[in-house]
């Protein structure tokens, strides 16, 4: 479903993604891992078109996205749910009224279809009976489970998750991590999951990516990465200051 090919970008003359080349399989959850400035978040701003690439191409079923026009883009885009770190919730609304507004903003319901779909998604991420509330009474987790509910809310070919566990205790991110593996069993959506969580990936990914100088440096599933040979990779999920990558 999507393909990035040869992509490359620089800001200020520092190569950030250097001829990177990946697939993201349909259906499946793939977790991009990397450090901190790595690239990730810039990857993941190309996928869905906030920015364009020096060169490469973004296939998304096979159309390069950036030969699009705004409007071709904008209606690629309604295929995309996209979960932000701090969960992106508009603090004026109640939990109710910020899953419901891409609702609002993108079909014309009625108020009871409105209710209807709100509801089950709440229920679905485990937030039934909060909706009333602000993003303010609600803890770091809730506020990513609203998060996820409003990115559910029009059934999303894609979903992307950038840094989901971020900033949430071991318990609330395993909560976090089988609330993704739950609603990909039920919604069957290609998830791009963007993380530092480790063992998060490799419970969450049917695949795991490594981005490293720019580029892939390894692709495979979670059984193929505990066992890589690479000491790029054997450093970064073991977390030791010894190693090639510079601290």
């Amino acid at each position: 479903m999507i393909i990035l090919e040869g992509l490359s970008k620089s800001f200020n003359g520092v190569k950030v993604l250097d001829n990177l080349n990946i697939e993201f399989g349909d259906k499946q959850i793939t977790v991009v891992i990397g450090r901190s400035g790595g690239g990730k978040s810039v990857m993941l701003k190309h996928i869905i078109g906030l920015m364009k690439p020096d060169s490469g191409k973004v296939l998304i079923g096979g159309i390069d996205i950036n030969a699009l026009k705004k409007k071709e883009l904008n209606e690629i885009r309604k295929k995309f749910g996209m979960v932000f770190q701090d969960g992106a919730l508009l603090d004026s609304l109640t939990v109710f009224e910020n899953v419901a507004f891409p609702l609002r903003r993108h079909l014309k319901l009625s108020e009871k279809e409105i209710k209807d779909k709100v509801f089950s998604v709440l229920e679905d991420v485990g937030l039934k009976g909060q909706d009333n509330k602000m993003p303010s009474e609600i803890s770091g987790g809730m506020r990513k489970r609203v998060g996820v509910a409003r990115a559910l809310i029009l059934n999303p070919e894609i979903m992307l998750f950038d840094e989901p566990t971020t900033g949430l205790d071991p318990v609330m991110s395993d909560v976090i991590n089988n609330l993704i593996i739950s609603m990909h069993n039920k919604f069957k959506f290609t998830g791009i999951i963007i993380s530092h969580d480790i063992s998060g990936a490799f419970k969450t990914g049917d695949i795991i990516a490594m981005l490293y100088g720019g580029s892939i440096i390894e692709y495979g599933t979670p059984e193929e990465f505990k066992n890589s040979n690479n000491p790029v990779v054997k450093q970064f999920i073991s977390g030791s200051m010894e190693g090639p990558i510079l601290i």
